[in-house]
């Protein structure tokens, strides 16, 4: 069995609109804030330099959102109602949706904006193949060229409501991306909703999510790394985070050698 990491890195220098801060504990600091704990809590006296060079452990602190690098999308993400009944958190979700036979469409060639059922559908018969219920699909859009730059939020495809509804109708229940969002940028559909006025074009995709359960996986890598457009199991367990909209997920394709 072979590993494909298809998991984009959580880094502090890169560009985000919601950016990160990474503080580092070094083994040292981590010492003498062991040692500072221990008196305080326990009234335990412990001397940092009674270890090899004062050092202890290190400890990095992070401060990022649930939707920063590779992650999850939960139904309560898409609103508080559904039709269906109660939106459930990412802890909620059953764990055999994230790993699945996988599908990968390639969507390289399409402008930014938002493809549609036609898109797709040309994609289905090239390959040869439809997706099985809970399928994982993932959409190769390009956009990972860009990461870690401010192009990587403006530039991309992603999908209309009804090509979203599209997938779903497979009995899809996971449907990834490795762009920043599998919703068109919100530039884009900002655009077109003031030259239209229909509300539609917001956040279709997403919002679908509102009629049916269904869960994305966002900010994918190394698409390109995939032998084939099927054959591979996808894994993208959730961390478990409680009451969240969204949990990140450290996703691999596995590959039969």
């Amino acid at each position: 069995m072979r590993l494909i990491d298809l998991s984009s890195p959580v880094d502090a220098k890169a560009w985000e609109p919601d950016p990160i801060v990474h503080q580092i504990l070094t083994p040292a600091e981590g010492a003498r804030h062991m040692s500072e704990e221990m008196k305080r809590h326990f009234d335990i006296h412990f001397e940092p330099g009674v270890l090899d060079g004062g050092e202890l452990l290190s400890l990095d602190t992070f401060t990022l959102t649930s939707h920063t690098g590779t992650h999850v999308d939960a139904p309560s993400h898409y609103g508080t109602f559904a039709t269906y009944g109660v939106p459930r958190h990412i802890d909620q979700m059953p764990l055999d949706w994230f790993h699945r036979p996988a599908i990968c469409l390639d969507l390289t060639d399409q402008p930014v904006g938002a493809s549609g059922v036609d898109v797709l559908a040309k994609e289905f018969a090239r390959i040869g193949r439809t997706p099985e219920p809970y399928d994982i699909v993932i959409l190769h859009t390009g956009a990972s060229a860009h990461l870690g730059t401010e192009r990587y939020f403006t530039h991309f495809t992603g999908l209309d409501g009804p090509a979203t509804r599209y997938l779903l109708d497979f009995g899809v229940k996971v449907i990834g991306t490795d762009a920043f969002s599998l919703d068109a940028p919100f530039g884009d559909m900002i655009r077109r909703y003031r030259e239209t006025g229909d509300r539609s074009v917001l956040w279709p995709a997403h919002f679908a999510g509102r009629e049916r359960e269904y869960c994305q996986i966002e900010r994918l890598h190394n698409l390109e790394a995939l032998p084939a457009a099927y054959g591979f199991t996808v894994s993208c367990l959730p961390v478990k985070l409680a009451g969240a909209g969204a949990g990140w997920a450290r996703a691999v394709a596995l590959v039969e050698e």
